[in-house]
């Protein structure tokens, strides 16, 4: 269960930063740098949130 947490989170945050550089006006590399900050949120938040669930 911690491992879906944590891929959905990392493709959440991934796409959800994407978006916002694109939102922003940001090219390819801005958009890819963004999103990957995103991804390590995501896989956080993933992480935490499955740990709540287990307690």
């Amino acid at each position: 269960m911690n491992k879906l947490f944590i891929f959905v989170g990392s493709a959440v945050g991934g796409y959800a930063f994407w978006a916002l550089g694109e939102l922003i006006g940001l090219e390819f590399v801005g958009c890819f740098f963004l999103s990957g900050a995103g991804s390590l949120l995501g896989v956080y938040a993933g992480w935490k949130v499955a740990r709540k669930l287990v307690e």
